[in-house]
């Protein structure tokens, strides 16, 4: 049994209202020094795999489904 993390985000110059519109709340609570939020997904999964496999599996799982790849990226860890 292998754990997979898999972090989505949005590529770079991709437009995150998300992450602007929690800027702005936190600067109207008061919050100082923060220079951005980015918003990222994370999936947590589990596969009865050997690590290899399981990686591989992962990165089908996210060209096929999890992650846009016109606008995001993603990034596969091992537990």
């Amino acid at each position: 049994m292998v754990k997979v993390d898999i972090r989505i985000k949005l590529k770079h110059g991709v437009a995150d209202p998300e992450g602007e519109n929690t800027h702005k709340t936190l600067d109207l609570l008061g919050f100082e020094g923060i220079k951005s939020v980015k918003t990222v997904k994370l999936f947590e999964i589990e596969i009865d795999a050997e690590p290899e496999q399981a990686k591989e599996a992962a990165e089908e799982m996210c060209r096929r489904l999890l992650a846009n790849p016109v606008i995001q990226t993603f990034r596969i860890d091992l537990k």
